[in-house]
């Protein structure tokens, strides 16, 4: 019994692990901003590929965000000033990001994005052109906040 207990297994993404099981396994961190939260419409896209919620976080305050036609935010960073954005962090099977990317809508991105502890993971970003002419709503600190403004009437 305690040959059994003592047998060695590969740890999940080793080198001894076939590789077939090291592609279903490999994640990435996730940040995302916008319909892709949970409950959101996009959110959809995340569990379809297998992806897994692991916390609410905030970018590092450096980031400004629009509201595209009241329909999804779009998040770019800035040398000057900016706010923290609140956004949750998804586990993401590396072979899933590609068709997470293609079903955002038009002049999103994943790029990197720097948490408030200064740490750096994938995240979607706007392209500068989708914000012009577009409502910034930067100082609701995210998209949940901003929406839920809107809501009671009080979104400016």
């Amino acid at each position: 019994t305690s040959r059994a207990r003592c047998a060695a297994r590969p740890a999940p993404g080793s080198k001894a692990e076939p590789m077939a099981e090291q592609s279903t396994q490999a994640t990435t961190l996730l940040a995302v901003n916008g319909t892709l939260m949970r409950g959101l419409e996009l959110n959809p896209n995340l569990l379809a590929v297998g992806a897994t919620y692991v916390r609410d976080d905030e970018t590092d305050a450096c980031y400004r965000i629009w509201s595209i036609g009241d329909r999804h935010p779009a998040m770019i960073r800035t040398p000057g000033a900016g706010t923290r954005v609140a956004l949750e962090l998804w586990a993401v099977p590396l072979a899933g990001l590609a068709s997470i990317l293609s079903n955002e809508p038009p002049g999103l991105a994943i790029g990197k994005v720097v948490l408030r502890d200064g740490s750096i993971v994938l995240g979607v970003l706007g392209e500068p052109f989708l914000c012009e002419g577009e409502r910034e709503i930067t100082a609701h600190g995210g998209w949940r906040a901003y929406t839920a403004a809107q809501q009671s009437g009080s979104a400016a």
